[in-house]
């Protein structure tokens, strides 16, 4: 609890302090320092001061700086004690137990993207998080807990940021983390091969004056450019001591974490704060402005003054807003004002940019002095690999034959363990209906579960194969440069080029990838975005494209993948610019993608990544599909006879009690199939698909592939269990679902006996699937991200009227071909 909570006359121990540093230093000076007794006196009233007693004097604080002192009760210190402890527990052992439960760091990681600080949590963690190599794969704080060297580590994973001025929601977000939760230190990781750029991050939180160990990762690709770094020295010039690590392999891991108990405990001789020199006019507005900021205590209990005077005089809109509230708002608005005129007229540049150049400057000086590179460096090898990649001619062919290996290999050798599941599933089924008597349970059991995920579960391996070759593409950092190829498309199309990161994020899920449009700075630019990446086909719409391309394009199933995924592509491009032409009508921002170097993807990294689609995967069957697959079997079950089916058994008895000729088995046997089929017909479920299939059936589905389309709608995997709960009406657990879409045929009505799914029905099914209504998931997530329920509602509208269009013209266009 902290100290500002504690009621009168009870005594506490201090086990930590928060907020800067200039704050602990105040406050320690005070005596509250950790393991100390301290004794409230009195609570002011109304929120007001609070005296206590501390090393036999009494002293007052404010509640705001009392809320930044954490304290346990002598009940808590005491009950912290180890049972096995046999002496007399005075004041000094609980003191000393006090102490022991502050042994908790909390530790935020913060560094720009592709610095390797995912990976870095990773082995620290042992999580499984995924790492993307380009901008704006972590979108929101991940924890994790482990213990160490005696300590309690908390990890919080931050966005990857380049900097902390309030652009993009990254920035905000780290920045308002590191003011509001008050994490004991932040390991700021930094990219060994790239420290100019990843230093300018470091001296904004030099400027916060708070507890930073720099993590100098990828060591190994600095000294294999035969650079040297005096890191030792460079940390003592900046205050904050330097570890360097290569997190891939685990090196320097334990240094680094021993490095943060010393400077969480105040042991290290290097931890000191330091002040950039912005020069002394900027140094003279810094002064004036940190005077009237100064005057509001609570926030200064927090955030360094000096670290607020430089955002105002950068013109950061977040601190202005912090400050709103204050009395003296008006007066800090126009200091700050004044300021910055006056600067501006001295260096004819904007303070922002001063500023800026004054970090650089700062960061030049201390490489120079610490750095060596080799004099000559030529190409890297990204440089060269790039030459190909990236070129003007080859790059987009390259592109398209790299996509166009995965699908392909996701078919080919997916076909494989997706046979062997397939015999497993219909084995389990034959066993479990031999085991168990007829009745309602086995069917439940054999047609309804095990027929229904069985169906689901088949796609995995095409799954875990497509995933595999996305995590080599975006660990390796080739998918940075599939954005940078497509960027002059993407612009002819009314498109930010920074929108090709979340739009390709889709493929996997279309959830995240909505999430990740927070990386672009336009609102108008996320929004469109956001309303085109359902066209961008999810894996929850894979195993439905696998089931239709296996039972109708067997011959050339990797062609007919890529054409739906570009299809799909090829959709959200129109509709972008058909969107930015009526809806969207606003200045393009400048493109600006990070191209990180080529990296070898390591085998844990992208086992990390399949293993998490795995288990998202079997979750996915073990929840919302194994409901939906329970609801459609009893919708499909329930009414047990109707008049139609009553006729056919009444047949089906006179034919079997005949007295007159042998009894036809095959023609009993037939009878009973369509007595099934009659009664699935006029079942819950085929009542609710004959009453939409009016709706489809200009695009020749029957009701079952409606009813299918329907069940869709939570998650689109059920679309696939729908139909191998519906297409199990005959007792051959042996064939295959995609052998039974082939081989059903209307049983009644005037197509009675053709065959209901054409290749052009095929073709019509797929385009409808790929374009209409995405999960309720990925809605719920537009309403969230756009902030308004109308565009949630839209995409619903106009993803489903745009797919029957389109549906019904593949439909009557593949009928010449076929």
């Amino acid at each position: 609890m902290r100290l500002s909570e504690v009621k009168n006359n009870e005594t506490v121990i201090i086990t930590k302090v928060l907020g800067h540093g200039s704050f602990r230093k105040r406050i320690t000076e005070m005596g509250f320092v950790r393991g100390k007794e301290v004794k409230v006196i009195k609570n002011a009233p109304f929120k007001g001061p609070i005296e206590f007693k501390i090393m036999d004097y009494n002293i007052t604080l404010r509640r705001s700086e009392a809320n930044l002192i954490e304290v346990v009760s002598l009940n808590e210190a005491k009950a912290h004690i180890q049972p096995s402890f046999e002496g007399v527990i005075d004041q000094e052992i609980l003191k000393q137990s006090a102490t022991e439960k502050g042994k908790v760091i909390n530790i935020a990681l913060v560094g720009n993207p592709n610095c390797g600080k995912t990976t870095l949590f990773n082995y620290l963690s042992g999580s499984k998080e995924h790492v993307g190599n380009y901008s704006g794969v972590t979108i929101s704080a991940k924890e994790a807990s482990f213990k160490k060297h005696g300590y309690q580590f908390n990890l919080v994973d931050l966005p990857g940021t380049y900097s902390l001025t309030a652009y993009s929601p990254e920035e905000i977000y780290v920045r308002k983390y590191i003011w509001k939760e008050t994490p004991d230190i932040v390991l700021n990781v930094v990219d060994s091969s790239n420290l100019e750029r990843n230093l300018f991050l470091t001296t904004q939180l030099i400027d916060m004056d708070i507890k930073v160990v720099c993590a100098l990762n990828m060591y190994d690709e600095l000294l294999k450019n035969k650079s040297r770094l005096n890191y030792e020295k460079m940390g003592k010039m900046m205050g904050i001591p330097i570890i360097p690590t290569i997190s891939s392999k685990g090196k320097g891991i334990d240094d680094l974490l021993k490095k943060a108990i010393e400077v969480y405990e105040d042991r290290d001789p290097i931890v000191r704060h330091i002040h950039i020199n912005y020069g002394q006019e900027i140094e003279k507005s810094v002064q004036r402005i940190r005077a009237k900021i100064k005057e509001n205590k609570p926030i200064t209990d927090k955030i360094s003054s000096r670290f607020m005077a430089l955002k105002l005089l950068e013109k950061d809109s977040e601190t202005f807003f912090n400050l709103s509230r204050y009395s003296n708002f008006d007066e800090i608005k126009q200091i700050t004002k004044d300021e910055s005129k006056r600067i501006e007229s001295l260096y004819n540049e904007d303070s922002e940019t001063i500023i800026t150049d004054a970090k650089y400057g700062f960061i030049a000086g201390a490489l120079k002095e610490n750095f060596k590179q080799k004099l000559h460096p030529g190409k890297s090898r990204s440089d060269k690999i790039d030459r190909f990649l990236t070129h003007p001619l080859l790059g987009m062919p390259i592109f398209v034959i790299l996509i166009f290996v995965a699908f392909y290999c996701t078919f080919t050798i997916g076909s494989y363990p997706m046979g062997w599941i397939e015999s497993l599933v219909a084995s389990l089924s034959e066993l479990v209906a031999k085991l168990m008597s007829p009745g309602m349970l086995r069917d439940l059991i054999t047609n309804g579960i095990i027929d229904g995920t069985g169906s689901v579960l088949v796609f995995l391996p095409n799954i875990l194969i497509l995933f595999f070759f996305i995590s080599i593409m975006e660990d390796s950092g080739y998918m940075a440069r599939a954005a940078f190829i497509m960027d002059k498309i993407m612009h002819s199309f009314g498109l930010h080029g920074r929108s090709f990161i979340p739009m390709i994020m889709g493929f996997g899920c279309n959830v995240p990838a909505i999430m990740a449009t927070r990386t672009l700075r336009s609102p108008n630019d996320r929004l469109l975005t956001m309303l085109i990446i359902p066209f961008m086909s999810c894996s929850a719409r894979l195993p439905v494209y696998v089931l239709f391309i296996s039972a109708f394009f067997p011959s050339h199933p990797g062609i007919v993948l890529v054409g739906i995924y570009f299809t799909g592509i090829f959709i959200a491009f129109l509709m972008a610019q058909l969107f930015n032409k009526t809806i969207f009508k606003s200045k393009e921002t400048p493109f600006v993608l990070e191209l990180p170097p080529y990296r070898i993807p390591t085998f844990r990294n992208v086992l990390i990544h399949m293993w998490d689609k795995t288990w998202q995967y079997l979750k996915k069957i073990g929840g919302v599909i194994l409901v939906g697959v329970i609801i459609i079997w009893a919708l499909g079950y329930f009414p047990r006879e109707t008049d139609a089916s009553d006729a056919i058994s009444a047949q089906i008895e006179q034919l079997q009690h005949s007295q007159e000729q042998p009894v036809n088995q095959e023609k009993i046997h037939q009878l009973k199939l369509s007595r099934e089929a009659v009664r699935l017909q006029n079942s819950y479920l085929g009542q609710i698909g004959q009453f939409v299939e009016p709706v489809m059936h200009p695009l020749g589905f029957d009701w079952k592939m409606s009813v299918s389309l329907l069940a869709g709608l939570p998650a689109k995997e059920i679309v696939v269990s729908t139909m191998g709960v519906l297409y199990q009406v005959d007792d051959d657990q042996q064939a295959s679902l995609t052998q039974k879409l082939r081989q059903e045929r209307y049983p009644t009505g005037p197509k009675q006996g053709q065959l209901v799914i054409s290749v052009p029905v095929a073709l019509a099914f797929l385009v409808f699937v790929l374009i209409y209504f995405p999960c309720i998931g990925v809605i719920a997530t537009i309403k969230n991200e756009s902030g308004k329920l109308f565009w949630a509602i839209f995409t619903m509208v106009y993803t489903t009227t745009l797919a029957w269009v389109l549906s019904f013209i593949t439909l009557h266009i593949a009928r010449f071909f076929f």
